[in-house]
């Protein structure tokens, strides 16, 4: 339950598997071994918390209530047996869910006005030389509770850990009734007065122990969908925390690993340049994201062959009607023009890198092109060129956009393999820079956001995002509305 709050903003990124340095106990210690920071403000807690309540009915309605026995002496009655079965809760409603973020210390949440009715069979026996009574009947027990959580976060085995055995309820109303009665005659309400006392006791203990569970099974859910949400086939993202949560009166703060998993290998952080000043506290939600994060992905995806572009025919001949200053070489315009089958193909031939400053993110590649027309042996068009392009980033309309400025373009071995000859190393600067960087970046636009579509980015409600370029890191920060896909699945799978 405490997760629903607070837990949540581990979904918007975050948090899963891999080789550990374990969980540190002083969170400025692991600044040096954090890819990845999450900050959740207290506005956006405020947000998270108005669906708290919902948490709170799956943990009331979910709750599974033991069978009790027992039995006691009582003046007149004598010794009375009982026993309590099938209890199970109707007409639940809750007022109000407030919260604080206690600085150091946890969370601080109150539910108040929960109104429940339970219902069930009792069965008891008391005798004397008096009476002598056995008897089984329906009984309803009307409660009208307060409760309290002050849950504590904190590392467990290289996750967010909630421990919400600080669980406590108020009864402001506690009526057990036999039968639908009312009003119970002296006898009844001496023994109903008795049994209440064991039912509120084992009522409480359910209570506190389903919303400890609840909490466990969110915080699982939470994690297991953002290990999904940074995993793409044999690429993925080890997030597990460095150290427990930092808690201020104005946001929850979460230090994450950030290594890519590749092949059975993991990349290495010690070096990150994280520091919590870097962050505000002004917008909802903050993502931090080390360099050192972008490039071991980069090299994985090098790596994985993801790195490749092939052209068609079709489209090859709209973009070269872009206008170059230099004249496109005869071969290859016959090549585009005349050609039923050419077809462009461009790759990373080295590890590409980047370096993010306030101005943007750079990136080095080295890329090979061939262009080969009609299935020849032998390509029409082959070189190689090294460029560095400056790029920013802006997300708009649940859509990524990267705008990016050449720095350096610079060709080598330009060949026209099928002739045997040399080629001018302009024309192919220019259209380095005019047709194939755009369409580089047209081209990651699309699949980028595919890939976060796939991850449920989409599903999200993102206002006003800000990809911000300082040196060495970038920081992300929006606001947003809550995710009600998100509690819908984890209701289904809690009260399966």
């Amino acid at each position: 339950m405490p997760g629903d709050v607070f837990q949540l903003l581990l979904l918007l990124l975050s948090t899963m598997f891999g080789p550990t340095h374990g969980c540190l106990k002083d969170p400025a210690s692991g600044y040096k071994l954090t890819g990845i920071v999450c900050r959740l403000t207290y506005d956006a807690a405020a947000v998270l918390n108005e669906k708290t309540t919902k948490v709170i009915e799956a943990a009331f309605q979910h709750a599974r209530y033991p069978s009790m026995k027992g039995e006691k002496s009582l003046l007149i009655i004598g010794r009375v047996l009982y026993g309590l079965d099938n209890l199970e809760i109707h007409n639940l409603s809750i007022g109000r869910s407030a919260f604080e973020l206690r600085p150091g210390e946890g969370v601080g949440l109150e539910i108040s006005n929960v109104s429940a009715v339970f219902r069930g069979t009792i069965k008891y026996g008391y005798g004397s030389w008096l009476v002598n009574v056995q008897q089984t009947v329906d009984f309803e027990l009307q409660t009208q509770i307060d409760l309290g959580i002050n849950p504590k976060l904190y590392c467990g085995k290289s996750r967010v850990a909630a421990d919400t055995s600080d669980c406590f309820l108020n009864f402001h109303k506690f009526q057990l009734f036999l039968q639908g009665d009312k009003e119970p005659n002296w006898l009844k309400r001496l023994f109903t007065n008795f049994i209440t006392f064991t039912v509120k006791l084992v009522v409480k203990g359910q209570i506190c122990k389903e919303i400890n569970k609840v909490a466990d099974i969110l915080a699982d859910f939470v994690q297991d969908t953002a290990a999904d949400f940074v995993s793409d086939g044999s690429i993925s993202v080890d997030i597990d925390i460095n150290t427990a949560p930092v808690i201020t009166a104005s946001y929850i703060e979460s230090y994450h690993k950030g290594l890519t998993i590749y092949n059975n290998t993991s990349s290495v952080i010690n070096e990150s340049v994280f520091h919590p000043d870097q962050l505000t506290s002004h917008r909802m939600l903050y993502f931090w994201l080390s360099d050192d994060v972008f490039n071991p992905l980069i090299a994985a995806a090098h790596q994985d062959g993801r790195l490749r572009l092939n052209i068609s025919s079709e489209e090859l001949t709209k973009l070269f009607r872009t206008s170059l200053s230099s004249v496109v070489p005869q071969q290859m315009e016959k090549c585009l023009l005349e050609s039923g089958s050419s077809e462009l193909r461009v790759w990373t031939s080295s590890v590409p890198s980047l370096s993010t400053s306030s101005t943007g993110t750079t990136v080095w590649a080295q890329l090979s092109a061939e262009l080969d027309c009609d299935g020849q042996t032998a390509p029409t068009l082959f070189f190689q060129t090294n460029v560095s392009v400056e790029i920013t980033v802006s997300y708009a309309d649940k859509k990524l956009f990267l705008h990016g400025k050449p720095r350096e373009i610079f060709v080598l071995k330009p060949e026209l393999p099928s002739q045997n000859q040399q080629l001018n190393a302009e024309f192919i600067r220019e259209a380095v820079e005019k047709i194939g960087l755009p369409k580089v970046l047209s081209v990651l636009e699309i699949e980028l956001t595919r890939l976060l579509d796939k991850q449920g980015t989409n599903l999200f409600d993102i206002y006003n995002p800000e990809v911000l370029h300082r040196d060495g890191y970038v920081v992300i920060q929006m606001d947003f509305g809550f995710p009600h896909h998100l509690l819908v699945n984890f209701l289904k799978k809690t009260l399966q």
